[in-house]
């Protein structure tokens, strides 16, 4: 569900949880809808990762594991 390590452990925000209501009723609905990333845990980012490039950043995921996908 792409949960952080805060939220697996049950605590959200007012907001976080506002949209895992949003998307779980909308899944019923079988209406599927990528989970965002707020806009706060973007901002959070170290100087230097909000200057790397997107693409380097989704080399190093996909080298790590991850899949990466456009937006």
């Amino acid at each position: 569900m792409g949960f952080t390590q805060r939220q697996g452990a049950g605590k959200f925000t007012r907001e976080e949880a506002s949209e895992l209501i949003t998307r779980m009723q909308d899944a019923e609905h079988g209406e599927t809808v990528a989970p965002r990333v707020p806009a706060s845990r973007l901002s959070s980012a170290p100087p230097s990762l909000r200057r790397t490039p997107a693409q380097d950043l989704a080399a190093e995921l996909q080298r790590r594991g991850w899949t990466v996908t456009p937006p």
